[in-house]
């Protein structure tokens, strides 16, 4: 079916799309300081391959085909034997489901296919290289053809042999080793506030911390860092033979490069959806984050029958968690009063969809941290959430104009009493022991499941409907 004429406005909308895409490329790749949501970016990208589908206009400078950013300059260029390609994403089961049915279409079979299933790693991918069984180069994946000599800083990172295990495994003449390199959680955590308490800026998420680390010139740097890694397939191969990816990832165990344990194989797409769903359920009690799960055919041959479009191979998939991070705007700035009579600053934002689930209000955790991070009202800001978490504001991505810092009130907003905020301590807190808001919230953990388990007096009873009227006063 040809292609249909493109009237001005999707001209127009094409034209911004492009232009948007190439600065949240930038922006992500190069800077390391992404301004939107991974979910946002996808969305963006969706609508412009459709309309350059629907009306022809895919031309080779679009963002739809290219796998990523340009390298940086401060880095030796490394070229890829074989390109990194970028996995094409899947949102629902419906849509997995599709793929697996274009994959049959393809290949004109009703055979289910043997699968193996990966969770996602959200960190950055990095090649290896061995020769003769020894590391000679490691790089970034940069834009999927070329990236950047980081050989020095990955040889920093412990979860990296130097030289390959060969007792089990003799070496191959050549071993393009394909590789996740990421942060635990908590190790994260405490190194943002390592860097916040020297004044300088918080990574948005381990990623972002993942990749910046990597591209620091001095690998003294890269070696402080908490860095890890998990290996998750080859590019060229010399001096053996594998025929299904499962036996790649074997063999990369007896090799001594770390694989996650986590990686199972399936029959047919259902079991591929029903890992998903394992996925999902377990993500938030993960040492580390995943942003999905990756599904890729087996066998090696039918992986070869199948080849790839121009950004991504046909035979595997990327089946995506819902985002866990989004932008948004402050609305205003609340402080609530907890049980114990500490005060809490809350930022009250527009309403946004993270992890699944509609959020319009984010701690602030202190007045520390809302200094720190400089929230305001009015600011763009990202925010996230993470399982049963309260969600929180992670960073400001924009000033609004004309806008004040944030101060602590002097007195509770419930009962009047002047706050204080003992020296050495981060919490401000009201001392009135007959505060109705910290009466209320008292009674309401007395009766919660984790105290005493009353059945009845929950968070619909009468003193939070109460509390609801109270406890939270609009500060800015």
């Amino acid at each position: 079916m040809p292609p249909k004429s493109a009237p001005p406005e999707v001209l127009s909308r094409v034209a911004e799309l492009r232009e948007q895409l190439h600065y949240h490329n930038y922006r992500y790749y190069v800077l390391d300081d992404p301004v939107i949501s991974d979910a946002e970016f996808d969305r963006l990208m969706a609508e412009l391959s459709r309309l350059e589908e629907v009306y022809g206009l895919v031309r080779p400078d679009s963002p739809t085909q290219r796998v990523g950013a340009q390298p940086l300059d401060k880095f030796e260029t490394v070229l890829h034997r074989q390109p990194m390609l970028s996995l094409e994403n899947a949102f629902s089961e419906a849509e997995t489901r599709e793929f697996d049915e274009r994959l049959k279409r393809f290949l004109k079979t009703t055979e289910e296919f043997p699968y193996v299933l990966e969770p996602k790693m959200d960190g950055c991918a990095v090649e290896l290289v061995y020769e003769t069984g020894r590391l000679t180069t490691g790089s970034t994946r940069g834009d999927g053809y070329r990236g950047e000599n980081v050989t020095q800083n990955l040889k920093t990172i412990h979860t990296i042999p130097l030289s390959l295990l060969t007792e089990a495994e003799p070496a191959p003449e050549l071993l393009e080793v394909r590789g996740e390199v990421y942060m635990d959680l908590e190790e994260f955590k405490k190194f943002n506030a390592e860097r916040l308490a020297r004044g300088e800026s918080a990574f948005a998420n381990p990623r972002n911390a993942a990749a910046g680390s990597l591209r620091q010139l001095d690998p003294k740097i890269t070696a402080a860092r908490p860095l890890k890694i998990y290996c998750y397939g080859v590019g060229e191969v010399r001096g053996r033979n594998f025929d299904t990816h499962w036996e790649v990832l074997e063999t990369l165990k007896k090799w001594g490069l770390r694989v996650n344990p986590m990686i199972q194989r399936g029959q047919g797409i259902e079991a591929a959806i029903a890992y998903h769903r394992q996925l999902e359920h377990r993500r938030h009690g993960l040492p580390y984050e995943i942003d999905g799960m990756v599904i890729k055919v087996d066998p090696l041959a039918l992986q070869e029958r199948l080849g790839a479009k121009t950004r991504s191979p046909r035979w595997a998939l990327a089946y995506k968690f819902a985002a866990t991070q989004a932008t948004t705007r402050v609305l205003k700035i609340e402080v609530n009063v907890g049980r114990t009579g500490a005060v809490t600053p809350m930022a009250v934002m527009a309403p946004v969809e993270v992890g699944g689930v509609t959020v319009s209000r984010a701690t602030l955790h202190n007045e520390d941290e809302v200094a720190k991070k400089d929230v305001r009202v009015g600011d763009t800001v990202l925010v996230q959430r993470a399982g049963d978490v309260i969600p929180e504001v992670v960073k400001v991505i924009e000033h609004a104009k004309d806008s004040e810092p944030f101060e602590m009130p002097k007195n509770c907003p419930v009962c009047g009493t002047p706050l204080v905020r003992p020296a050495g301590e981060k919490v401000t807190r009201c001392p009135n022991p007959d505060c109705m808001a910290s009466l209320t919230r008292s009674i309401q953990y007395f009766a919660s499941k984790s105290a005493m388990d009353i059945d009845g007096l929950g968070s619909s009873s009468w003193w939070e409907l109460a509390w609801s009227r109270m406890s939270a006063t609009s500060i800015i």
